[in-house]
């Protein structure tokens, strides 16, 4: 039957991966746990769907290079597209951002949109098929090669049985609850060694629909920045069905709640009443949902140990972040794009180990960004919390960046660039940028939230 490379997990990591190896596989199965839905809809396998999923620019690239024009479909589809600063009341630290004109944008329609576009676009390759509603219980092979998957489909597992599912490749892209380890172990394998930093950040997010008419013009969406000293977030983006997505986020021992009055009680811990003031008269579209499982955990299937041939981790599976960040969909379309350029890289054979690496190193700054970020925030727990001699330089100079951020549309320019990973993080250290930082006062931000946005001098 030619060559078969199996995936776990048909997420966007999943079908991503899936839609690279059509192109060197004579047939690519996606494994699923769950059934699809018709259209766009929530899955079990997927609590967080109902919590913000943004689009950040490097994703943006990303997508566009492997499946050409979906972002263009984004769009056509009602996704909006919200620039930053110019399109939102951002504050951090005590200020209001300056609305200049907008460095990058960002898509905030929902998960569910954006997944069931993705999967109509990868499925539509002949060499793709799905394998709905199946468990895997397991690897077939040894330490030294792993041969395909050992599967059942889902339901009453007294009365279905296990069927070897065999491969040449397997990618496992099931997602932050992988039970990869466990699968490895048991045939001898080693387990990757785990970093983690968990802050025991948890947020719950609930649908509105702006009735007053704040949210519907010059400025779609709100949001609050925690620091380790403000330790509340807010998100308010508007969706594709022009309802808003509201999220509030605490941290371990005050995480928000999800009943009615209750939700709208925490968003008076928030720095400014700007929220809560909209979410009274705003119409509530949804129930809150909470969620928990907020760890930076990273997988080091890159160092040495009994690694299979014919096993890669991808997507959360791979490295987790804190989703508060809003890397995850683009990460794993970035982890994609190095996928398909390690396959197609006639200089190297593109060996299990060889391409593993790869993929973790498309994932570098995501991971620097959040967990570099999560680890000062108080009652932060992992053993990758400890910082390093190097970091205190570093952090002192990333500190003074954040404080001109609001402000300085040069600075500001090139933090955004480096957060939504469109720019390397030495676009914080041009020659521009390092003077504004270390020899500039902040500059002044207005001292409300901005509603309407500032327009450039000329």
């Amino acid at each position: 039957m030619g060559r078969h490379a199996v995936v776990v997990g048909g997420g966007v990591a999943g079908l991503l991966a899936a839609h690279v190896l059509a192109e060197h596989a004579d047939r690519v199965t996606v494994v699923e746990r769950d059934r699809y839905p018709e259209g766009a809809g929530p899955r079990p396998g997927v609590p967080q769907s109902r919590h913000p999923h943004v689009l950040i620019e490097g994703g943006q690239r990303a997508l566009d290079a492997l499946l050409p024009g979906f972002t263009d479909e984004l769009r056509a589809a009602g996704a909006p597209r919200v620039g930053m600063p110019s399109d939102m009341a951002q504050w951090q630290a005590g200020r209001w951002f300056r609305r200049v004109p907008a460095s990058i944008h960002i898509f905030t329609g929902s998960r569910l949109q954006f997944e069931e576009l993705l999967r109509r676009r990868v499925l539509a390759h002949p060499a793709v098929t799905m394998l709905e509603s199946t468990d895997v219980v397991g690897l077939l092979g040894d330490a030294s090669r792993v041969r395909g998957l050992l599967v059942r489909e889902r339901g009453d597992s007294a009365r279905k049985e296990e069927r070897p599912l065999e491969a040449d490749l397997v990618v496992d892209a099931s997602g932050r609850a992988t039970k990869a380890p466990q699968w490895l172990t048991a045939i001898g394998a080693d387990a990757p060694h785990e970093e983690t930093i968990d802050t025991g950040l948890a947020y719950a997010s609930r649908v509105y629909r702006d009735t007053d008419g704040t949210l519907s013009g010059d400025t779609p969406a709100v949001y609050v920045i925690p620091n380790p000293e403000q330790t509340y977030g807010a998100v308010v983006l508007p969706l594709e069905d022009g309802n808003h997505l509201v999220t509030f986020s605490g941290l371990r021992g005050d995480e928000p709640p999800t009943g009615d009055d209750e939700y709208l009680a925490y968003a008076k811990r928030l720095p400014h009443p700007l929220v809560y003031r909209w979410l009274r008269e705003a119409e509530p579209r949804s129930p809150a949902f909470g969620f928990r499982q907020t760890a930076n955990v990273r997988r080091r299937y890159d160092l040495p140990g009994r690694r299979p041939a014919g096993f890669l981790a991808t997507g959360d599976a791979l490295c987790t972040f804190n989703p508060v960040y809003g890397q995850g969909m683009s990460v794993a379309a970035m982890t994609a794009v190095a996928l398909r350029d390690a396959l197609a890289d006639g200089r190297r054979t593109p060996t299990t180990r060889r391409v593993q690496r790869a993929l973790l190193a498309a994932s570098r700054q995501a991971w620097d960004i959040s967990a570099g970020a999560d680890r000062n925030m108080p009652g932060a727990l992992g053993n990758a919390v400890a910082s390093r001699a190097v970091d205190r330089p570093v952090g002192w100079y990333l500190r003074r960046v954040e404080e001109r951020t609001p402000g300085d549309p040069v600075v500001g320019e090139a933090f955004r660039s480096v957060l939504s990973l469109k720019a390397p993080v030495s676009a914080l250290f041009t020659p521009q940028v390092a003077r504004a930082v270390l020899f500039g006062p902040p500059a002044p931000t207005p001292a409300e939230p901005p509603m309407s946005r500032e327009v450039r001098d000329t």
